[in-house]
């Protein structure tokens, strides 16, 4: 195991998307005993609570961080670091190498796997359900948000779902995209009547609600079950990191520290087999 000063165990780059374009794509530093690591630049949101978000201190933290730093102990040669980026930014950043991974709880999807590289390990286990204001009985399945207002965030999978339903439903669901980019944000929407519902991860909405005290609730049964897996473009870099990430995220589910975190974060133990 590698031996880090303090300082890169902690490194959090908070930057909006002007630095992200203009940010170095590669670069060098010296750890604790005088080695050379390459850093690795992780993109994250920092309102995804309990995956990435910012904390009182303004620096990013949650299970998806904390996955990643487990992976950055172990691995000798590199060095993470974060840099909070805004959802709608992500794979723009990924694709012209101003990050070089993604850890932002991104479902594999069929579509996705054909443009960038995911680890064959996925170190969590997501579900997708429908969330609307408390009381509301009308909305359980996708058929039902038929003609409603849902809120939704462009190109995360979510939204694909409900993109993808709409090419076959005789009446679509109405799309109500966020100019925020932020779950928070629709789901105060949800909470005041400007949209019927949003569809995501209970444990994110969850800890929303908790936070800012929203009077909402899942409805239904779970509408899909996602493979969370860290994200690289391809090409030779990204080939190298997956290969490398794929037997420490093997590792961390085995030795029981993925299941431990997921305690820490959610409450219970999301973890695929």
């Amino acid at each position: 195991m590698k031996m880090k000063s303090r300082l890169l165990l902690s490194s959090v780059i908070l930057v909006g998307l002007s630095g992200i374009l203009n940010g170095c794509s590669t670069k060098e530093t010296t750890t604790a005993d005088g080695t050379e690591d390459k850093v690795i630049l992780v993109g994250t949101q920092n309102d995804y609570p309990p995956f990435a978000f910012a904390d009182e201190n303004n620096e990013l933290t949650g299970y998806d961080i904390d996955v990643v730093k487990e992976v950055d102990k172990r691995l000798d040669g590199y060095t993470f670091e974060f840099v909070a980026t805004p959802w709608d930014s992500m794979f723009l950043a990924l694709e012209s190498n101003k990050i070089q991974a993604v850890a932002d709880q991104v479902a594999k999807t069929p579509e996705r796997e054909e443009k960038y590289l995911f680890t064959d390990e996925s170190y969590f286990a997501a579900e997708t359900v429908i969330v609307v204001k408390s009381g509301r009985t009308d909305l359980q399945t996708l058929e039902d948000l038929e003609g409603k207002k849902v809120g939704a965030l462009a190109g995360d999978s979510y939204t694909l779902l409900l993109e993808e339903h709409n090419k076959k439903a005789e009446k679509d669901i109405i799309l109500k995209y966020s100019e925020s980019g932020t779950p928070s944000e629709i789901l105060q929407d949800v909470q005041n009547g400007r949209v019927d519902a949003y569809v995501n991860d209970p444990i994110m909405i969850n800890s929303v609600m908790k936070k800012y005290e929203l009077d909402l609730e899942v409805v239904g049964n779970p509408l899909v079950n996602d493979q969370i897996g860290i994200v690289f473009k391809q090409g030779e870099q990204g080939e190298e990191l997956k290969a490398l990430i794929d037997t420490i995220l093997k590792e961390l589910k085995e030795d029981g520290t993925l299941a431990d975190l997921s305690v820490k974060w959610t409450d219970g133990e999301y973890i695929p087999e």
